[in-house]
């Protein structure tokens, strides 16, 4: 009798370059100024908030306002 294997086509390979991907975009999001500063922003108290003059639905046209307008 004929012993015949198939090999499934690997998804883990495609997987494994989408993870890569994906981590390489989070890394460079996480590193922008932008964006530590808006976290930084949401982890304050709404008094905080406040003192600076901003509410929290301000904070990310506060921090990316010279980018867009509205």
């Amino acid at each position: 009798m004929a012993d015949i294997t198939h090999s499934a086509p690997s998804h883990s390979r495609i997987g494994n370059v989408f993870a890569h991907v994906g981590a390489v975009l989070t890394k460079m999001t996480e590193s922008n100024h932008r964006v530590r500063q808006a976290k930084r922003l949401h982890e304050m108290s709404d008094a905080e908030l406040a003192a600076r003059g901003l509410k929290r639905d301000e904070i990310a046209h506060h921090v990316f306002r010279d980018l867009f307008y509205i």
